[in-house]
Order: structure tokens, then sequence, then C-alpha cells
């Protein structure tokens, strides 16, 4: 006679379609995905560095229409926290000027190549001065802040790049975007360089003797015979 407990536990497995994954092939995984990955932002990097040193007016022209693309952006957020109920009453009148003050000059930017290089000039002079300004008085009255000379002489040296950007906004600009394509050009290549070497990393502790063992999905002995 035959007890079901008896036949429930004896016969084949079932084949689920499916496997566990070690520990090991998920982190092999993500290995592979990060050196891909970096290995594509370098390369991407090393393209935007080339592209800017050859091409450095189209370069300008596109950087200035995203940059009309941000103040419009930055303009919509400033006029739809202006009627928000979460923004106090006295605030929303600034929220209100520098959301339209944003989207005007974010439709100037789209006039031209030349409206829209100069805006970005004149944003990026004021915002360096005023950083300067604030890090040379912060480290001139704080006398325990450290590296307080290093501070001192990051600050004059930045509020001197934002006065240079403001005198002479469309050299400096160019000029910007030269230094800005070396140095992804450098960077790209830092990159790849990194990814090249975490590729040879996972493949060397990847070696065929230290993969993991599959457990096989078929058993391969006899199969046991139910007992009556």
């Amino acid at each position: 006679m035959t007890h079901p407990s008896d036949s429930s536990d004896t016969g084949p497995p079932r084949d689920t379609g499916t496997r566990d994954v070690s520990p090991d092939e998920g982190l092999s995984a993500l290995a592979n995905m990060g050196w891909q990955f970096l290995l594509t932002m370098g390369l991407a990097a090393i393209a935007l560095g080339v592209v800017a040193l050859a091409w450095p007016s189209q370069t300008l022209r596109v950087v200035g229409v995203l940059f009309g693309i941000y103040l419009l952006a930055i303009g919509v957020f400033q006029l739809a926290a202006a009627f928000g109920t979460h923004v106090p009453r006295h605030l929303r009148v600034l929220h209100f000027v520098t959301g339209a003050l944003s989207v005007l000059l974010g439709l100037v930017c789209f006039r031209g190549t030349l409206e829209s290089i100069l805006l970005l000039a004149l944003w990026i002079g004021f915002g360096w001065l005023i950083r300067g300004i604030m890090m040379t008085a912060t480290a001139a009255s704080a006398e325990g802040i450290p590296a307080r000379g290093w501070q001192m002489f990051l600050g004059i040296l930045t509020t001197l790049a934002g006065i240079v950007l403001i005198v002479s906004p469309f050299g400096s600009i160019a000029a910007l975007t030269l230094v800005v394509g070396i140095m992804a050009i450098v960077l790209g290549a830092v990159e790849v360089f990194h990814a090249l070497k975490m590729r040879a990393e996972v493949a060397r502790h990847l070696t065929p003797g230290s993969a993991p063992r599959r457990r096989p999905l078929f058993h391969s002995g006899p199969r046991p015979r139910p007992q009556h």
C-alpha cells in the first residue's frame, strides 16, 4: 500500500525553469557594468573636448542655447513657486520678479549667439565675483578657519576671474571654452584608463578556476523507485 506522504517525497525534482544566482555572479555582472559605464563616460568626455577645441564657435552657440533653456526652466519654476501655498506671502513678489526676469533673459538668449554668450559670461562673472568676495571676507574675518591662506588666495583669484569675465566677456568665454575642452579630454583619458584597469581586474578575478560551480538543474543519478 502506498501512502501519500511517501509518494510526495520520492520522484524526480521538478524543473521550474529558474536557478539561483550566486553572489559571485551578481558581483561580476555589476563590475562589468561599472567598467563599461566608466569607459562610455570617458569616451564621451574626450569627444566633447575634441568638439570644443575643433569648433569653438559652434560649441559656444550650443552652450548659449542650453543656457537659454536653463534660464527659461528656472523662470517657469520661479513663477510657479510664486503662486504656491508653501511660499510665504512676503516672498511671492521676489519669486515672481526673479522668475519673470529669468524668462526674459532666456528669451533674449534665443535672439542670437552674441546675446547668449554675453549673458552667459556675465552670469558666470557675477557668480564668481560674489563667491570670491564672500570667500575672501570669510577668510579675513575667521582666524581659526582651516587653510586660511589658501582660502583667501582662492577667494581673491575667483574675484579677479569674475572681474575679467565681466569686463571682457567674449574673449574670456572663448578662452574658457578652450580650457573646458582641454580639461574634458584629460578627464576622459583618465576615465578610460581607469575603465581598462577595472576590466583587467575583473578578468583576473573571474578566471575559469575561480568561477563558481553551478548547481545542476537535473539529477544524473538513478531515480528512486516508489515503495509499495
